[in-house]
């Protein structure tokens, strides 16, 4: 019996450690190719592109320049002392400092990534420890501040690494804050930490910090005094250099209070005060968060500070905000996901994947990252280490595992159904990143118009062996009935994003445990969709020369014009196998077969997909064979769905195996109107105690159904 229920769980499950080493493993390989990666990537730039900052540094004959100003349009942004500490740097090898230069930054992303999994607040599991490094390290290589240093050659990395190294690494009072103080004189704002080590009762740190940053300070002026008295006085700390302050990538709070429109005397006076406010708040909470054990968030509050109040934060200069990943929030497992994920998303990807392109949204999304900092600093309600949820969060209700969920595969056992409602900001950030992720493959997704146009051909001429080549007649009649013609054209362009959502958002409301079914199902069909789009570039009917199709959308195109596929700047034209317009609206389908309560709403579900593929063949835009390769794509999206999460309808708990862990028992059948609905609480997790499907502290493991004999 042991060995029957060993083989069904498979040799993956009987050995969590061996999975955690193995995890480990694959991270620090990850790693590895991550740094290749951004060396390949700096490296093969053109020179007048690439560490532009580092070059700015340099002169022609090698040396830090003295002659005129680092402080020239577009050359050097950070303190006189970030130039003096590179004056041994030569460029008579530009090519071989490049090389040296990167590895020499990668290297601190690596120790900076060793020092942040050091500093963890515990108690941390083994797991923990085999894979905060390699998590870390690689956060930091895939995140916008450290991939904008890369580019430019910039030494906003050493600073992080400087205080945390301060904070973590050095021993007594002195060491850390001399190190504090060299940070504070390669980017100023830093000197914030001098106060947080004074306020912390840690006076000698402060007072060292404070003589250190005076002491390089000084030595700068006296080597550099031109240059030194341009970046303090004429740019008042550096205020104005780089980029116009009220660009975007101007992540702070003058910044922004300039891109709302605002100049002058007013802004200036608004942002001291509102900069002292937010000072206080967050030094107050750091304070707070050191004297509670968790130094690390506190270094990260003080950080988000920095950003907000200076007068400049540049993307480079954001990597404070990333360390505030460490902050636990929540008291349910399911939500400790929600602002890790926020954090990384805001860090690792531009605001307009974040957020569509919606006027109510865009000062949102034009200061997102100033958002997170903000929210860091001030709002983020971080749980103490007192709490009774600190490693004990409320556990997440999942399904009794089924026994068709194919167990005897590796990995594929540990997909537990989840029972509870998503947590909605988390599901509307993953539905938004995955559909910019979409477009963008889509985009890209193209071989040129000769070998769409030549699928286009081969697609004709198996439809004409077929006997199912009826575009041509549907199109010409549609289009010569007006009434017909409008109708198919707005159902063509609405009815394609307004029912999937409308359906996801009636599941996420009602049945919780349906919702994540359908989602992913639809998921996996979208990303196999866009596996078609970039192997089969395909031209609809509309873009065929010779064939005489009517554009009833689009209008008429000029198929002989040299500027032709003008279209395609906005989107990929020949993105149409399979047909996502049809496969989307058949998943619609068949969800409302299987979950409406009502029979009229099922055969009015059943209507969608039959509207949908006549409006695709009628308008031109797809061939009939595309809409049998949307149904195949939906068709392995189930599959697929089916195998890693098992059936949609859930195991009573009264068929179950003896034993089952409580917390796994409570199953609701998903067969008629309102049976997902679950007691208050939000998921998107499988809690913090542990991997996916491996049991919490207090969380037997669930048996597969049928795994006892």
């Amino acid at each position: 019996m042991a060995e029957a229920e060993h083989g069904v769980r498979g040799d993956a499950t009987a050995d969590p450690r061996a999975r955690a080493r193995l995890a480990g493993a694959a991270l620090w390989l990850l790693v590895a190719v991550l740094g290749v990666r951004q060396m390949a990537v700096v490296l093969r730039g053109e020179p007048g592109e690439r560490l532009t900052d580092l070059v700015a540094w340099t002169g022609a004959d090698g040396i830090l320049r003295l002659a005129g100003s680092l402080y020239e349009p577009g050359g050097f942004t950070g303190a006189p002392f970030a130039g003096l500490v590179l004056r041994p740097l030569t460029a008579s090898a530009e090519q071989t400092l490049g090389v040296v230069w990167t590895f020499g930054t990668l290297l601190l992303v690596a120790a900076l990534g060793l020092v942040v999994a050091r500093a963890l607040p515990g108690p941390a599991g083994r797991r923990t420890a085999l894979l905060a490094a390699p998590l870390a390290i690689t956060l930091l290589m895939v995140s916008l501040p450290v991939r904008n240093t890369l580019h430019l050659g910039q030494t906003s990395i050493l600073p992080v690494l400087l205080v945390l190294a301060a904070c973590f690494v050095a021993r007594g009072e002195r060491l850390p804050g001399v190190l504090t103080g060299v940070a504070a004189a390669l980017q100023p704002v830093v000197l914030l930490f001098a106060a947080l080590f004074w306020l912390t009762g840690r006076r000698t740190a402060a007072a060292s910090a404070a003589s250190a940053f005076a002491v390089c300070t000084a030595l700068a002026w006296a080597v550099m005094p031109d240059d030194s008295w341009a970046y303090w006085v004429h740019h008042l700390a550096g205020t104005g250099l780089g980029e116009r302050p009220d660009g975007l990538a101007n992540q702070s709070l003058h910044g922004a209070l300039l891109r709302f429109g605002l100049q002058g005397p007013a802004e200036i006076a608004l942002f001291l005060v509102l900069a002292a406010a937010v000072t206080v708040v967050g030094l107050r909470r750091a304070v707070r968060y050191a004297r509670d054990g968790q130094l690390l968030l506190a270094v990260a509050v003080t950080g988000c500070v920095a950003v907000a109040v200076s007068p400049t934060a540049w993307q480079h200069q954001l990597l404070w905000v990333l360390l505030a990943v460490v902050g636990r929030v929540g008291t349910r497992a399911s939500d400790r996901l929600v602002w890790p994920a926020v954090v990384v998303l805001v860090l690792t990807l531009p605001g307009k994947m974040l957020l569509p392109n919606i006027g109510i949204l865009l000062p949102v999304r034009d200061n997102v990252v100033l958002i997170a900092a903000l929210g860091t600093a001030c709002a983020v309600p971080f749980l103490p280490s007192t709490s009774p949820y600190w490693s004990k969060p409320v556990p997440t209700d999942h399904a009794r595992p089924a026994g068709s969920r194919f167990a005897w595969v590796p990995l594929l056992p540990f997909w537990r159904r989840v029972l509870t409602r998503p947590n909605l900001l988390l599901e509307l950030l993953l539905i938004r990143v995955v559909y910019s992720a979409y477009a963008k493959v889509r985009l890209a997704a193209t071989a040129g118009r000769a070998t769409a146009e030549e699928h286009g051909r081969q697609i004709h001429s198996i439809e004409q062996w077929l006997h199912i080549d009826i575009e041509h007649w549907v199109n010409h009649t549609v289009a010569g009935i007006s009434w017909l013609r409008e109708f198919f054209d707005y159902y063509y362009s609405t009815f394609h994003f307004i029912v999937p959502l409308t359906i996801l958002g009636v599941l996420y409301v009602r049945r919780p445990s349906d919702y994540r079914w359908a989602r992913s199902s639809i998921g996996f069909a979208t990303v196999l969709a866009l596996v078609g789009f970039w192997l089969y570039p395909l031209a609809p009917p509309r873009l065929m020369p010779g064939l005489g199709f009517i554009d009833t959308v689009h209008g008429v195109q000029d198929l002989d014009s040299p500027d032709f596929g003008a279209l395609t700047a906005v989107t990929n034209q020949y993105a149409a196998m399979p047909s996502l317009h049809f496969g989307w609206s058949l998943w619609c389908g068949v969800v409302i077969l299987l979950l409406a309560p009502k029979a009229w709403m099922k055969a009015l579900g059943l209507l969608h997909p039959l509207f949908t593929v006549s409006c695709i063949v009628a308008t031109g835009n797809h061939w009939v064979l595309d809409a049998v390769g949307g149904a195949a794509v939906v068709a392995l999206g189930f599959g697929l769905t089916h195998v890693l999460a098992g059936p949609r309808r859930l195991l009573p708990k009264d068929t179950g195996p003896a034993g089952e862990a409580p917390g796994a028992e409570r199953v609701e059948g998903s067969g008629t109107a309102g049976s997902g609905r679950e007691k208050s609480g939000t998921a998107g997790g499988e809690g913090t105690s542990g991997a996916p499907g491996e049991p919490g502290p207090e969380e037997p493991a669930a048996e597969p159904a049928g795994s006892r004999t």
